[in-house]
């Protein structure tokens, strides 16, 4: 079944797109959570109007992403955390952590958008991916230290 997303969902796609999914996933999930809506056609000249209204705002919004993306390739963080004798993390260092060092450095991001390739969970240098936007991501390092 076609559907058309609503907001930006993991692994499937960005908000406005026209996607195929099986019907138990959208029907049971992403219509009743207000994910996504069936892609008759109405609601595709709806979207179609709507994308032409907003292709402004958008292109503004994606200039934005590439401006703090730029602004972000500079940026690298130090992660204070505490560790056993080995290095081991108890816990482990996760995206909020890394939103709260951001937003010291005077970096407003959202904790969604910031993605850990594995579980950061010794001492050592790492690297997050911030997807800004859907065309505009960007790598920061940062380093995990024992307190």
């Amino acid at each position: 079944m076609q559907i058309i997303l609503l907001e930006d969902v993991t692994n499937l796609g960005y908000k406005d797109d026209i996607v195929t999914v099986k019907s138990g996933y959208g029907r049971n999930y992403l219509i009743p959570q207000k994910k996504a809506v069936i892609a008759s056609e109405s609601a595709k000249k709806v979207l179609a109007e709507n994308l032409r209204q907003r292709a402004h705002k958008l292109e503004k919004v994606k200039t934005n992403a590439q401006v703090l993306a730029t602004q972000l390739e500079g940026v690298s963080l130090t992660i204070g955390a505490k560790t056993s004798s080995t290095g081991t993390i108890f816990g482990s260092v996760t995206n909020i952590q890394i939103a709260d060092e951001l937003a010291k450095k005077g970096f407003e991001v959202d904790r969604k958008t910031i993605i850990l390739k594995e579980p950061v969970k010794e001492v050592g240098s790492y690297k997050a991916l911030v997807k800004l936007h859907k065309e505009v991501s960007v790598e920061i390092p940062f380093e995990v230290v024992s307190e």
